[in-house]
């Protein structure tokens, strides 16, 4: 069913965690072209989405993240946009059943319109057919994430618009003088208003240095607008120990200072790189006490 506005104003929803991490714990790798497994390999994308679900997560997103033609034509599968984001939409709704809600993972297409490496028309071309699919695969909604260029996240707002499906634009902020501030510069401020103007519903934050600072973050959304805030924090900033990504902050840890987010203003909150099932069985533990 089509997710709408009204489903997550006023109250507190939990949302998953990593998904490239779970994957590559599952085999995915180093380098591979994880949104390729929504095909060749369904029952470990299945794995991860049950898993986010058996945590707890009300809503759970799609292993679907670079499946657009700019990034999968650097894998050699710009011809399986449309399987790969039909496919990963099916496997989630699937998990989900009727526990969670599926939204759509739409990322940035490694592409920068600023420096003239894409046109716009480009980008909403590939944008929208990534979305069309998304929908036909039974997203309930789409989540346009990981954005730092505010002209091209504005341009999949657009696209993901015309699925005539619910729209959340999250840009990441992890530069400026106070962290608050996109890699471009673009303060929470001129992303909510540029990104509401091109369409989208809810916004909200994801990915960056970690979920102190998007407490920050948060509260500058929160005084930019009264839509729902989605932030999807990372679990601090990762550290390499014996040649291996570590991020230190433990599950108990994130999700008591999810309450900080949610109390700066944010309504849905999961989390991005360094979480896993077990920071959201975290969350919804440390919510459970809040009103809903």
């Amino acid at each position: 069913m089509a997710a709408k506005i009204e489903d997550y104003a006023g109250k507190v929803t939990v949302s998953d965690g990593a998904w490239g991490t779970e994957l590559d714990k599952l085999g995915c790798p180093p380098g591979f072209c994880r949104e390729s497994w929504n095909v060749s390999n369904p029952e470990c994308v299945a794995k991860v989405a049950f898993s986010y679900v058996e945590a707890g997560a009300q809503i759970i997103l799609t292993n679907t993240f670079g499946a657009n033609r700019f990034v999968l034509s650097g894998h050699g599968f710009e011809d399986q946009v449309a399987a790969f984001n039909r496919e990963g939409a099916r496997i989630s709704k699937q998990a989900a059943g009727d526990r969670a809600a599926v939204f759509g993972s739409i990322g940035p297409s490694g592409k920068m319109v600023m420096m003239s490496e894409v046109q716009e028309d480009e980008l909403f071309e590939a944008f929208g057919h990534q979305a069309a699919a998304l929908a036909e695969g039974g997203a309930d909604a789409l989540v346009v994430e990981t954005m730092t260029e505010l002209a091209e996240a504005r341009v999949a707002v657009r696209a993901a618009k015309t699925t005539g499906l619910l729209v959340v634009a999250c840009m990441t902020y992890d530069s400026g003088k106070d962290r608050t501030c996109t890699m471009m510069g673009v303060t929470p401020q001129q992303a909510v208003e540029g990104l509401i103007e091109a369409g989208a519903d809810m916004v909200g934050c994801n990915c960056g240095i970690g979920i102190d600072n998007y407490v920050k973050v948060t509260a500058l959304l929160r005084e930019a607008t009264d839509r729902p805030i989605w932030v999807k924090a990372n679990a601090g900033l990762p550290e390499i120990e014996e040649g291996k990504v570590v991020y230190r902050m433990k599950p108990e840890e994130y999700g008591e200072k999810t309450l900080e987010l949610i109390r700066a203003g944010a309504n849905i909150v999961g989390g991005c790189c360094g979480t896993s099932p077990v920071f959201i069985a975290a969350i919804r533990k440390a919510v459970a006490g809040l009103k809903s």
